[in-house]
């Protein structure tokens, strides 16, 4: 057993739907979450910007002395994981390898979107990783830039994200798609008007469930649980926004208190 805490970061609020997965499968476990938003976003930073800033929140998060971190942001785990893994002893997980995991167990040849920030689409890591993991993959990505920043104002069931959503999914129209990967995490706020866009016809993937699923498995494997019944949550923000608190009480469904942060 471990009772110390798991600790997640993201851009923004995107990483709260991991968190809220994660506190699904795992209602026992202690969380730590750090949105850095004071530089969000990351979607349209340099590589070499993103690692920084990673290495920051990982730094952070260890301070706290939390047992495993979860890179809860589809630009950080597509661009600075590998880099930032092999550099600390606790372990860091992404949200790519634990979906594609999972998505793996169907061996049918599947033809596979992945929409997300513009940084991920550009490194390709969600097609390299699902053509090393499902030979027979066919991908077809698209970037969507737009959507994180809409869902950090909340703006994600006006009309302005109903045109948002319906221009995005225009290059998977009529392609006969199995499944769409939402990898960013930012992007389940959208997930009614995608399914509606693409008439329900297609599969939608929530990197948060596939997480969380990982993480179980992850656990207990190591014997890393935390046994006791007295869960703990604390979030902290690199940048007090206007709007956070309001959005991500609704997201999570509960109270939260927001601790800020000087990090830089």
């Amino acid at each position: 057993m471990d009772i110390r805490p798991i600790g997640i970061f993201d851009s923004g609020l995107g990483g709260l739907n991991v968190l809220k997965e994660i506190r699904k499968k795992l209602p026992k476990e202690d969380i730590i979450y750090l949105g850095d938003t004071k530089n969000f976003p990351y979607g349209n930073k340099t590589k070499e910007n993103i690692i920084e800033l990673s290495k920051n929140n990982i730094e952070f998060l260890i301070r706290k002395n939390v047992k495993l971190i979860v890179i809860a942001c589809g630009t950080a785990t597509s661009q600075a994981l590998e880099e930032v893994k092999d550099k600390y002893s606790v372990p860091i997980v992404g949200i790519i390898e634990p979906t594609v995991e999972k998505i793996k167990e169907n061996e049918k040849k599947q033809k596979i979107a992945v929409i997300a920030t513009t940084g991920t689409i550009r490194s390709r890591a969600w097609e390299i990783e699902l053509k090393r993991k499902i030979p027979k993959v066919e991908v077809i990505s698209s970037a969507c830039p737009l959507l994180a920043q809409m869902a950090e104002e909340g703006w994600t069931e006006n009309e302005i994200a109903r045109l948002t959503v319906k221009e995005y999914m225009k290059p998977f129209k009529n392609k006969e798609i199995d499944k769409i990967i939402l990898g960013c995490t930012h992007y389940p706020v959208f997930t009614k008007l995608i399914w509606k866009e693409l008439e329900g016809k297609v599969e939608i993937v929530d990197t948060g469930e596939k997480v969380a699923e990982y993480l179980e498995k992850l656990l207990k494997k190591y014997n890393l649980q935390n046994e006791q019944n007295n869960k703990k949550q604390e979030i902290y923000l690199t940048e007090r926004q206007e709007k956070f608190k309001e959005i991500a009480e609704k997201l999570l469904g509960e109270n939260i208190q927001i601790k800020d942060i000087e990090m830089y």
